[in-house]
């Protein structure tokens, strides 16, 4: 019986490799066959002798995994669940409620916000309130994504929450499921200064930035100096976006090259004519935790000298994976080549080195210890009158106007000083 199962395996083995036998030579086919010969001589004692009963679907997906995991830290196989969330998650949209959650320390399920004019904003969650049971089934002792997992499903289904909040009962509340999409680009006004976060690369990402722009474009109109992008923390996405974002602040040039086993099968891509921010500077703000398309956009905007890089080196990972779908198996995950910048830098295992590297550091007011000033001198000559003067020497701004409280992060703060800073100069030139 065993000599049977082997033999039905390295049928459908030879089965597999028949069409393109006929291009090896000869010796390299009988190396090939003695290594599948290897492979069912393992097999078959495994599902043979193995301390449990394993099925020979589990066995073959353990094998083309442990194959595909050998290759790179980035070939992976894909069964048809995780290629599922993994369309979900570039998509940008699915069914769900429209709530971020986490996990406490006691393992319950808390909301970090909902997602304004979502099904969950909506129906009045907050911010702290912890879930405790969804469709009366208590969700203590479930991991993270099993509960994320039974709060999405199709449009227009319901699902009753039980919430605990601060101050009162634990109450129900049925909330009807909804497309949601998942916002990629967060943007807000920082003085005169548009600041857009770019948290993944995704379907939304291009018309997330474009809004985004417009609407500084509106609310500050000349005032607007320049912008901050930042790519911190931002592990990728898709190829496509990467470029899309790219190419909405470049002219002309070439955005990025990928080159793989055959040279001849590389491909550049290039920028087309407009600068969605018309000229003004812009501050790229990288870490250890942008990667990927992440690098992409810094190394083409860095190359063509249109931003200034800040930060700390990004992460390196410049392979590019192709998703293969495999019919009724999920898909698998392929390095099949390499990222370059305009210049022809390799990403991979270098990363994005920052123009001006900033670490992240704590801000703190230091009290300095109270010193005489001009003022303080018997005698001394008044301002003239119309021209107070502020303590820094400078005109004190017209009454009603005021700057931006300064952000507690140190890196966002640097970069909001540079862009300062530089128009601070060209008007002096200009003037």
């Amino acid at each position: 019986m065993r000599e049977f199962r082997f033999a039905a395996l390295g049928a459908v083995l030879m089965l597999l490799i028949t069409p393109a036998a006929s291009l090896w030579a000869e010796s390299d086919r009988s190396e090939t066959y003695r290594q599948l010969k290897l492979f069912g001589d393992v097999f078959e004692r495994v599902r043979a002798d193995y301390v449990e009963e394993v099925s020979d679907e589990e066995l073959i997906e353990s094998a083309i995994r442990g194959m595909l995991a050998a290759l790179d830290p980035h070939s992976s196989y894909l069964d048809e669940k995780s290629f599922g969330d993994m369309q979900v998650q570039t998509r940008g949209e699915f069914g769900g409620l429209g709530i971020e959650v986490t996990l406490d320390e006691n393992g319950l399920v808390k909301v970090v916000s909902p997602i304004d004019d979502t099904p969950a904003f909506d129906a009045g969650i907050q911010a702290g309130d912890y879930i405790t049971h969804l469709d009366g089934e208590a969700v203590l002792g479930l991991t993270l994504p099993q509960a994320v997992e039974k709060m999405r499903g199709p449009v227009n289904t319901d699902i009753v929450l039980t919430v605990r909040r601060e101050g009162r009962d634990a109450f129900d509340v049925t909330i009807t499921r909804d497309i949601i999409t998942i916002q990629s680009v967060r943007g807000r006004v920082e003085g005169n200064v548009g600041y857009v976060r770019i948290t993944t690369f995704n379907e939304q990402t291009k018309p997330g930035l474009e809004q985004a722009i417009e609407r500084f474009k509106k609310e500050l109109g000349s005032q607007l100096i320049g912008y901050v992008i930042d790519l911190r923390n931002n592990p990728g996405g898709l190829l496509d976006q990467a470029i899309a974002v790219s190419d909405a602040f470049l002219d002309k040039g070439e955005i990025v090259s990928t080159r793989g086993r055959d040279a001849e099968e590389g491909q550049r891509f290039n920028s087309r004519s407009g600068d969605l921010a018309e000229g003004l500077p812009i501050v790229v703000l990288i870490n250890s935790g942008s990667a990927s398309a992440s690098e992409i956009v810094a190394g083409a905007l860095q190359d063509h000298r249109r931003a200034i890089v800040l930060g700390t080196p990004s992460f390196g990972k410049g392979s590019v994976q192709t998703i293969i779908p495999m019919p009724g198996h999920g898909a698998m995950r392929l390095t099949t080549s390499r990222y370059y910048t305009p210049s022809g830098r390799s990403i991979q295992a270098k990363g994005i080195e920052p123009d001006i590297e900033v670490n992240q550091a704590r801000i703190e007011d230091i009290e300095a210890r109270r010193r005489s000033r001009e003022a303080d001198l018997r005698g001394a000559l008044d301002t003239p009158e119309g021209q107070e003067q502020s303590e820094d020497g400078g005109e004190t701004p017209a009454e009603g106007t005021s700057e931006a409280e300064p952000p507690q992060d140190y890196q966002l703060t640097r970069a909001l000083d540079l862009l300062r800073g530089l128009r601070l100069f060209s008007e002096r030139v200009v003037n």
